[in-house]
């Protein structure tokens, strides 16, 4: 890479404390600006930087703060730069969620703050984690994490994934092709969406997958593209789906009219299962920038063509 000055815009919820930390390092030939248009690099929220994506002339990387860049898949968008996500931090932060939840459900704890304000002394059996099964759809970096923090636990874990093949090291007791969704989900007490939104994940979470569960606990902390409304809603009616914790959405924020909202097996949460800690992607992005200085490739490239 040529030793001449890069300019850097930063478009993000929290403009400022990524600017102190990015100044922080004083990275070699890196000059922060405040003009998108003559930017060579962007770190930014992947849907505040995508209506200006176009107007930046000297755009030549796009490092995301966040995990998910679907806002800049797009047709109607250039991908004529390098674009890089954030990897390897929400592992923790997703198995807090989903574990937390499933303890907090199996053990009845919500119905115990309920019985609090009745000043009501009832005690309810409850299940264990040991004794679950859990599959986790999705088995790159999160839902390898989620499966080694589960298997502590206890839990024995699934993998879903487009191969049927684990990886080396995997710490999945088996993984299940893609095709075979509704098979690993009839083998299942949780099951666990970390999927990204391509075309072939879209849905994919339909009548048929749900077909044969039982009484199963449904987690998305993926997108929310890839959940069938109406095939959800069928299998909480029909017990398949016993509960469904739900993270992310086709849209966000939800309508207040949505019907997910008044649904009394359906836990909402705001897109809040595993969030950009600002310290932490500027960490991913200043090692990116060293790389790029010195001409090697960026880590965590995304594939315009895969969507991830």
């Amino acid at each position: 890479m040529n030793n001449f000055t890069k300019k850097l815009f930063i478009l993000t919820e929290q403009n400022e404390t990524y600017q102190k930390l990015v100044e922080s390092y004083n990275l070699p030939s890196l000059e922060i600006t405040p003009h998108a248009r003559e930017a060579h690099i962007i770190l930014a929220a992947p849907p505040l930087v995508a209506p200006i994506l176009n107007q930046c002339e000297n755009l030549q990387w796009v490092q995301s703060v966040y995990a998910g860049v679907d806002a800049l898949i797009k047709d109607s968008l250039r991908q004529d730069y390098l674009l890089t996500n954030v990897k390897g931090i929400f592992g923790q932060q997703i198995s807090e969620y989903v574990l937390g939840l499933s303890i907090e459900h199996y053990r009845h704890l919500q119905l115990y703050k309920q019985q609090q304000t009745k000043a009501n002394w009832q005690p309810h059996q409850y299940q264990t984690l040991d004794s679950k099964t859990m599959t986790i759809v999705g088995t790159g970096e999160i839902g390898t994490h989620l499966a080694k923090v589960a298997s502590v636990f206890g839990i024995t874990t699934q993998g879903v994934n487009t191969s049927g093949i684990p990886k080396a090291s995997s710490p999945f007791s088996r993984i299940y092709h893609i095709d075979e969704l509704a098979t690993a989900i009839s083998h299942s007490d949780i099951v666990v969406s970390t999927l990204p939104d391509t075309i072939k994940t879209r849905g994919i979470f339909n009548h048929q997958a749900f077909s044969q569960a039982q009484n199963v606990l449904f987690f998305n902390v993926g997108r929310g593209n890839s959940v069938n409304q109406a095939a959800l809603l069928r299998a909480l009616k029909s017990k398949q789906i016993e509960h469904a914790f739900l993270d992310v959405f086709e849209q966000e924020p939800l309508n207040d009219d949505h019907p997910y909202w008044r649904h009394p097996n359906i836990t909402i949460t705001p897109h809040i299962a595993a969030l950009s800690f600002p310290e932490q992607v500027v960490k991913i992005f200043v090692d990116n920038y060293l790389h790029w200085e010195q001409g090697y490739t960026l880590h965590n490239r995304i594939d315009f063509n895969k969507g991830y």
